[in-house]
């Protein structure tokens, strides 16, 4: 028997549904378990994996590293950057999940957003989904008292984005309600356990069969190692450069984005990003 809390999200998620008609993309009914056993890329070498020939992919202290130039020797702010991300990640997503290939009249994205700048992306990404057409919803459970991210919470309401006070407890209610879930709690400054209530997200999460797109890094993984036993994304967005962990993504989709690195510091870092195709701020490795 669901508790009052749990009965309480229950209510407003059908309320929300009924409100937009709920919206469903086709996704993980393509045969194979969700699981580790699903076939994946070895890693043959440090730094350099699937996609491109030459593409560096990077640990975590490189990945902080070339963060942290980006701020101080080239002068970007956190929220300039943060827009770029947002962008590229609902960009990617209109490319693999366009709203016309979602079951129902209304493409809703369940939108879960962790309290650090991954987080930040997923609501600059939610509020570019209602501009691209989609119905997105976000849960938010832990917002960082900063001028930064309360205005990003700001933007998404005043443009009628709902946010759920509850998270649901089945996994089965999200699959009846979304058609897709962004992925955007935790990016590669991720170390050590998860604590609540995100422990628990990721199990609900875990058990889903809609497709889950992951911001950089899917949550809960190791960034350099993966996580075998954890989330297993349809769609992986990997921003400025992948990360060693997207060597053990199995997802149908794998997207660069944040075309915004300088060329001496991709030279700098050997990063040997490839040419994004004409204007584009994403470009499909897989």
């Amino acid at each position: 028997m669901p508790g009052p809390r749990a009965l309480l999200g229950l209510g407003l998620l059908v309320a929300a549904a009924a409100a937009r008609g709920g919206g469903r993309c086709p996704g993980r009914g393509w045969g194979w378990e969700r699981g580790w056993s699903r076939p994946h890329r070895a890693m043959h070498r440090a730094s350099a994996g699937p996609g491109p020939a030459g593409l560096r992919f990077l640990g975590q202290e490189e990945a902080q590293a070339i963060d942290q130039e980006l701020f101080t020797e080239y002068k970007f702010s956190v929220d300039q950057l943060m827009e770029l991300a947002g962008l590229s990640c609902a960009t990617a997503i209109a490319k693999a999940y366009p709203p016309s290939s979602f079951t129902t009249s209304q493409p809703a994205v369940l939108v879960v957003c962790g309290p650090g700048n991954n987080g930040g992306d997923g609501l600059v990404c939610a509020r570019h989904l209602k501009m691209f057409g989609y119905e997105p919803t976000v849960y938010y459970p832990k917002r960082p008292n900063k001028p930064l991210f309360e205005g990003l919470t700001t933007q998404c309401q005043k443009m009628d984005i709902p946010f759920l006070p509850e998270f649901p407890a089945e996994a089965a209610l999200i699959d009846e309600l979304y058609g897709l879930v962004v992925d955007a709690i935790f990016g590669f400054s991720f170390k050590g356990a998860v604590r609540e209530p995100f422990g628990s997200i990721l199990s609900t999460l875990e058990r889903i069969t809609v497709p889950i797109a992951s911001i950089d890094i899917p949550s809960g993984w190791d960034v350099e190692k993966g996580k075998a036993d954890g989330l297993q994304p349809d769609m992986l967005i990997s921003l400025t450069a992948p990360k060693k962990a997207a060597m053990h993504f199995a997802g149908r989709y794998h997207f660069l984005g944040g075309r915004f690195v300088p060329a001496a510091l991709q030279q700098k870092y050997a990063l040997n990003l490839p040419p994004y195709p004409e204007t584009d701020c994403v470009l499909q490795l897989t």
